[in-house]
């Protein structure tokens, strides 16, 4: 087993150009699996966690309802946003300028093999990062992610997430609004759920800017409690 995470910080980058390097590293990761199986069984698979900041654009899951994008294609190029439709699960989310989004490629043999758990595992990472700014995230039933406030009329979504896993190998991952500009959520029906309002760091302290540097700390420190691992540069 190998519980080593490779932290790469990818920067502000493309939502296509970042999503073509997790397949490769996906891939990757599968291909050795396959071939420890037929000549190599002592070859360790890598594990990956990688942060980014896309520029405006909407992703929809493989399960979505197109109509959850209330833009049409002239609206979209004039709100300097493009559109995805991809393999992750769940429905239509938005990325932009002031989320962090983690992206953990792993090989869940390395850890446990339970998606659901490792689903769980992620929600708990947002909720104990938000903890120490003194916000309370929890879980809404039926419904990834982390919320503030669930079960009240203000119950609003601040992390959402999505994942695909093939032969125990994951991708994509979650989106925390941190500096978010949130009316970019109001073009979509966030997540297909109507009637929820979306919410960022920043609104819920009160603050000009959060320092979204020190929430990656944050972030990297509890994934690596949870999941039992070192992270490697």
């Amino acid at each position: 087993m190998n519980k080593k995470f490779q932290l790469i910080d990818l920067g502000n980058k493309d939502y296509k150009e970042t999503w073509d390097y997790q397949e490769e590293l996906f891939k990757g990761i599968i291909d050795i699996k396959i071939q420890n199986r037929t000549s190599n069984p002592q070859l360790q698979t890598p594990n990956f966690l990688l942060f980014v900041e896309h520029p405006h654009v909407y992703t929809l899951g493989k399960s979505g309802d197109i109509s959850n994008l209330l833009l049409s294609e002239k609206q979209l190029q004039a709100k300097g946003a493009t559109f995805y439709k991809i393999n992750r699960g769940g429905d239509i989310t938005y990325h932009g300028p002031g989320q962090i989004v983690g992206y953990p490629i792993l090989d869940l043999e390395n850890f446990f093999t339970d998606i659901h758990k490792y689903l769980r595992f992620l929600e708990e990472v947002i909720i104990l990062t938000l903890a120490e700014y003194n916000i309370i995230g929890t879980r809404s039933d039926g419904e990834t992610g982390v919320w503030l406030d669930v079960g009240t009329p203000f119950a609003r979504k601040i992390c959402a997430m999505g994942v695909r896993a093939s032969r125990w190998v994951t991708m994509h991952g979650f989106a925390l609004n941190v500096n978010a500009n949130l009316g970019y959520f109001d073009n979509i029906i966030p997540c297909g759920i109507k009637g929820k309002a979306v919410t960022s760091l920043q609104v819920e302290l009160g603050v000009e800017n959060v320092n979204e540097q020190e929430v990656k700390e944050k972030i990297q420190k509890h994934f690596s409690i949870l999941f039992e691992a070192e992270f490697i540069y």
